[in-house]
């Protein structure tokens, strides 16, 4: 190498990360993200791709804006609990709580007195507060996991009964007589497709029924010739009814008349209920548990209990999610239809017409499993098609959906405060698809 090279200008690694702008960097993301930046940077310019003295600011622009890899997004598809964007985003409380959490907290500790406390009592209050139906109730790690917990610890070994119209499979191939049965339990299905009756359980149960296991299908509609049996129904058979809600409402709501709530089935005699906290709660992902206070405690005892608990993070968005302001999802849920198209115009106005949106009719849906088939009304701005992968590469990453031939943008779950950088993103999608 000559005296003159420019390679020998590339500086070293230890003096590249010396610089003020990598020595911060290395502080927010990681000493080894920061390091690998450096020697992509110094490869480029002993390539003569790059300047010697533009290595650092290469690397610093090279940087990620973030430590983690999920990506914010602005989701503009119309549907509020959508499980490929993280179903319920949370809300303002619920994030401070988690600000809380993320450090030392008495999560299982009594200040008081410095000895060991129930683990998430808070919680566990302000649940039993939400449900004054349900005697006691316990937390676990998502839905899922309350339904293996429960039927577990009522059933392994023995038959959970459940109606052939109710075997669902519940998202990502994950299918509920596979999930029951790797409990140990033996699945006893009765009835048909579209009809079973009382009769049809009462034949079934006898001394080897550990529980009756009523599900809802959630992200499906069977309609025609068609008969169930409710809650209240099967409790006089004499054996525990376990009653997966599934979308996490826990009291009834005139918005959703065919959604089952956790407070109907608790009073109609089911002996623990089982539901999701990402869902129409609006909160984080956690697995609701309500019922009984014996069946209850009997399932805090069961040694998978420990093994499904929940994290601090969880408890705190929870309690805050339950004690706190109206959410997200309940916004969106709510959101009023002229509002949404006052929105949506103001979007095309400042966008002008060289991008040629348009104001158009937008069903949304509830999504997550929740009352299925049942349309929001809305509005959206309508774009061409060729903008939907240009605003999923962008900064803010916005997701919308694609029908015939267009890219609506349903603001339903927009909050109005994003409106300005949805703008913003789509002026930089048509930049770059017309580039």
């Amino acid at each position: 190498m000559s005296a003159d090279d420019p390679r020998r200008r590339v500086p070293r690694t230890d003096v590249a990360l010396a610089d003020p702008r990598l020595v911060l960097a290395a502080e927010r993301l990681g000493a080894a993200v920061v390091k690998a930046a450096v020697v992509a940077a110094q490869a480029r310019a002993r390539a003569g791709e790059l300047a010697p003295e533009d290595v650092v600011a290469a690397a610093d622009a090279s940087l990620p804006a973030r430590a983690t890899t999920l990506r914010p997004v602005l989701n503009a598809t119309g549907v509020v609990l959508h499980t490929n964007l993280g179903r319920a985003p949370l809300s303002a409380a619920a994030v401070e709580a988690l600000g809380v959490a993320a450090g030392t907290v008495d999560v299982e500790y009594d200040v008081a007195d410095g000895s060991r406390a129930r683990r998430g009592r808070g919680t566990l209050a302000a649940l039993r507060a939400a449900v004054p139906d349900a005697e006691d109730v316990l937390v676990v790690n998502n839905g899922a996991a309350a339904l293996v917990l429960a039927t577990t610890a009522l059933a392994a070994g023995r038959e959970v009964v459940v109606s052939r119209g109710e075997m669902v499979e519940i998202g990502d191939g994950f299918r509920l007589p596979d999930l029951v049965a790797s409990t140990g339990a033996r699945l006893r299905e009765v009835g048909t497709t579209n009809r079973t009756h009382l009769r049809d359980y009462a034949d079934a149960v006898g001394p080897d029924t550990g529980c009756i296991l009523k599900v809802h299908p959630s992200n499906f509609r069977v309609e025609g010739f068609t008969s169930a049996v409710g809650v209240a129904e099967l409790a006089t058979l004499g054996v525990p009814v376990v009653a997966d809600t599934g979308s996490g409402l826990l009291a009834p709501d005139a918005l959703l008349p065919d959604e089952p709530d956790a407070a109907s089935a608790l009073r109609a005699g089911a002996s623990v209920v089982t539901a999701s906290g990402d869902k129409l709660l609006g909160g984080p992902q956690a697995g609701l548990l309500l019922g009984r206070a014996e069946v209850v405690e009997r399932l805090r005892r069961h040694p998978l209990a420990r093994a499904l608990r929940v994290d601090k993070l969880t408890l705190a968005a929870l309690e805050a999610t339950l004690r706190g302001p109206a959410t997200p999802t309940w916004s969106a849920l709510r959101a009023d239809p002229d509002a949404l198209r006052a929105r949506c115009e103001a979007v095309v106005r400042a966008l002008g017409t060289a991008v040629g949106g348009a104001v158009v009719p937008s069903a949304g849906a509830v999504g997550g499993g929740g009352a299925p088939g049942q349309a929001l009304p809305g509005w959206a701005v309508a774009l061409p098609a060729a903008y939907a992968p240009a605003l999923r590469a962008g900064d803010p990453c916005v997701v919308g959906r694609v029908e015939r031939d267009r890219c609506l943008l349903d603001l339903r779950c927009v909050a109005p405060q994003d409106d300005a950088r949805l703008v913003a993103a789509v002026t930089s999608a048509g930049q770059a698809c017309t580039s």
